[in-house]
């Protein structure tokens, strides 16, 4: 998800950083959670938040696009920007 809703998850996770009831809120029903904020879940879409701590991390495999090429890949090898993080919290 990209574009308007990146900035829209941007906001989220710093209210779910500075709003104890959010977070908790979030963590148990996201979806529910990102609609009281104004980001809609496209129906038939599942949504799971994890939060990460000092000694875990979250690694999210992007499903393959099933248009992706043998030269798209050979590309990605090469260093092409795809794909790419969707993680908000910087470097």
């Amino acid at each position: 998800m990209m574009g308007n809703t990146d900035n829209a998850y941007g906001k989220v996770i710093a209210k779910a950083w500075t709003d104890a009831a959010f977070k908790a809120r979030l963590l148990a029903d996201p979806a529910g959670a990102l609609a009281a904020e104004g980001v809609a879940v496209p129906p038939g879409v599942h949504l799971v938040v994890v939060e990460d701590t000092d000694t875990v991390h979250t690694l999210v495999l992007p499903a393959r696009p099933a248009d992706l090429t043998d030269e798209d890949m050979a590309g990605i090898a090469g260093g092409t920007p795809w794909p790419r993080c969707m993680c908000l919290c910087g470097p």
